[in-house]
């Protein structure tokens, strides 16, 4: 086999695996090839068993009833095969000879899917009615190596099962053995058929069955051009064959050339099995994958039409996405966090750095100070029961949250109504029922379970610190200083100088930022200043840059928590309120970047590439 058919069977193989791999992807977005389309029988029947390097040449005898098919049939294959009757014998299923080296259920199996494989045992085998696709096959020693030999059913049987099995064995064929005589050369049914098998190049070899060889020769040409006109068929040979029952009874069928005309009568009788074993195997292997390719890749009926398919598919589940995707977006304000939550992420990054002692001294008098000041700060708020700012903000989350859920559940009700076929069927039945009420408890919980700061916000604080103690070495050393030395002045500053921050102004950011990055209050600061001396002037001097950059963490850090916050509360939309839904919208947008699709359209171009330079 020549390396010119190894490239075919090569790029067919990947173009087979590339397009089922597609299908079963495409069929989850309503996209579903018509099982009984030409192009896609000829890629189950034609190319998908074509595909291997070792397939053999492949000549299907055909034509309508009655026309001594089956006996044009066993002159070719040297062997009584197919039952012969002066009746209408009627030939129901395939009849399959192949040589002895390739004589293989499993092997054939592959060439012809779609029958189910008998082994043959008499020439009447193939006469039984069936619904089942059968295909009777034996070894047959007369036939070359490389050729595979079919009887078919009837072309134009009154029983629609025989056009299928006959169609199914014409697709998979490479030479078709055409068997017409008078009356069935015109034939309707004979026609179509045989325009389908010149639509995807199949090599002919037309047969006139049944003639007069004297009365007879003036009316070929006529035939002949008819049949060719009728079917766009262009035979490789054309011929005729006497009407000899005895003959066709005893393998003694005799066949003359007339020409690709019909007006070359030779004398000498020919022989077809030879002609047929001699015919150029690459060019003809080529010329039915080409022929079969061409009807593939048709523009109105072909694969193109299901690409074309695919493409509108994923642009309708675009809209969809889109569609979901405004309706559900988060567009209220979100809460900040709370700048005492931020400061104490900060204390406790900041006690890491701590001696043990400093450590032990301030988280005593920590508590201390808090139990202390706890009683002032509710005198000073004027409230029996001070509100607690993070319990606020969780507060103030919910109530997006609510919002949030009924504005998205109002957005899809309309969407249920006017969205297009892709959404309104699937929004119907995500919001049937109770679904309201039903969402709202599992966002309710899905909430309760999110922690006002998670190990990932906390592991960017820790980060942004350690990037603020870099950029300022000599503040963080001062603070480190001073730290230690507010821990001996401790005792002497308790409540008087810790009431002091509880009158600094709330909505001083940056006043609260340097206050609490060493763990104190602004007074404690102070007196710690007063204690150290000289450090006055060092703060002074090396902490403000260090202020104004805490100050812009803070806020830096407080909207980067309101964004994720946004974010975790939108994933938890889509997890329970919509599901899979919106995956499976994204998934059919982005069909068309799937590996599927562009390793099928690569195949089929690199295809359409051999076609045209084998053209």
């Amino acid at each position: 086999m020549s390396t010119d058919y190894s490239t075919w069977a090569a790029e067919l193989r990947r173009f087979g695996e590339a397009l089922a791999a597609l299908e079963p992807a495409a069929a989850r977005f309503g996209v579903v090839p018509e099982t009984d389309a030409e192009w896609r029988q000829l890629l189950v029947h034609k190319l998908a068993p074509q595909s291997a390097a070792d397939v053999p040449l492949v000549a299907a005898v055909v034509g309508g009833t009655n026309i001594g098919k089956s006996a044009v049939f066993n002159q070719l294959a040297g062997d009584n095969a197919s039952a012969v009757s002066p009746l209408a014998a009627g030939t129901k299923h395939p009849v399959c000879l192949a040589p002895p080296a390739i004589a293989d259920e499993t092997f054939l199996q592959r060439l012809f899917p779609g029958f189910r494989f008998v082994p043959w045992n008499a020439a009447s085998d193939a006469l039984s009615a069936a619904d089942e696709h059968l295909l009777f096959w034996r070894a047959c020693d007369a036939l070359p190596p490389k050729l595979v030999l079919l009887d078919t059913p009837d072309v134009d049987s009154d029983a629609k099962v025989n056009w299928q099995r006959a169609d199914y064995v014409r697709q998979a064929a490479d030479v078709l053995v055409a068997v017409v005589t008078q009356q069935k050369y015109n034939d309707a049914a004979v026609k179509k058929f045989f325009r389908h098998a010149a639509e995807a190049d199949k090599a002919i070899l037309l047969v006139f069955n049944q003639v007069d060889l004297q009365l007879d020769r003036e009316v070929w040409p006529i035939w002949t051009d008819v049949f060719c006109r009728e079917t766009g068929a262009a035979p490789v040979l054309a011929c005729v064959a006497p009407y000899d029952r005895q003959g066709s009874q005893s393998l003694g069928l005799k066949f003359y050339s007339i020409g690709s005309d019909g007006r070359s009568f030779v004398e000498s009788p020919l022989d077809l099995r030879r002609e047929l074993a001699e015919l150029r195997f690459d060019e003809l292997k080529t010329r039915s994958l080409r022929g079969a390719l061409r009807q593939v890749f048709a523009a109105e009926s072909g694969l193109d039409r299901y690409f074309a398919e695919v493409r509108e598919a994923a642009r309708r589940f675009a809209a969809a996405r889109q569609a979901i995707e405004e309706a559900h977006r988060v567009t209220t304000s979100w809460p900040g966090l709370p700048a005492t939550v931020l400061v104490a992420e900060i204390q406790q990054w900041w006690d890491q750095r701590r001696g043990v002692w400093s450590k032990k001294i301030h988280g005593a008098y920590r508590t201390t100070g808090q139990a202390v000041l706890k009683p002032l700060r509710k005198l000073w708020s004027g409230s029996s029961e001070p509100v607690d700012p993070l319990e606020e903000f969780r507060r103030r989350e919910r109530a997006v949250i609510i919002e949030g859920v009924s504005r998205l559940l109002d957005e899809l009700d309309r969407l249920a109504e006017v969205g297009n076929d892709i959404l309104r069927p699937r929004l119907k039945a995500l919001l049937g029922g109770g679904a309201r009420a039903d969402y709202l408890r599992r966002m309710e919980a899905a909430y309760e379970e999110l922690p006002p700061v998670d190990e990932d916000f906390r592991r960017l604080i820790q980060a942004e610190l350690e990037k603020l103690s870099v950029e300022h070495p000599r503040a963080i050393s001062l603070l480190r200083s001073l730290d230690t030395a507010a821990a001996f002045a401790r005792p002497a500053v308790t409540v008087s100088l810790a009431l002091t921050g509880i009158l600094l102004p709330a909505g001083d950011v940056l006043g609260q930022t340097l206050v609490h990055v060493a763990g104190q209050t602004a007074g404690e600061i102070a007196t710690a200043v007063v204690v150290a001396g000289s450090g006055e002037v060092a703060v002074g001097a090396a902490g403000t840059g260090l202020k104004h950059a805490a100050g812009q963490l803070l806020r830096r850090l407080q909207v980067d928590h309101a964004r994720r916050r946004a974010e975790q509360l939108t994933e938890i939309f889509q997890r329970e309120l919509l599901g899979n839904l919106l995956a499976e919208l994204c998934a059919g947008a982005e069909l068309t970047e799937s590996p599927e699709y562009r390793a099928s359209l690569r195949s089929a171009d690199e295809l359409r590439r051999l076609a045209k330079s084998a053209g």
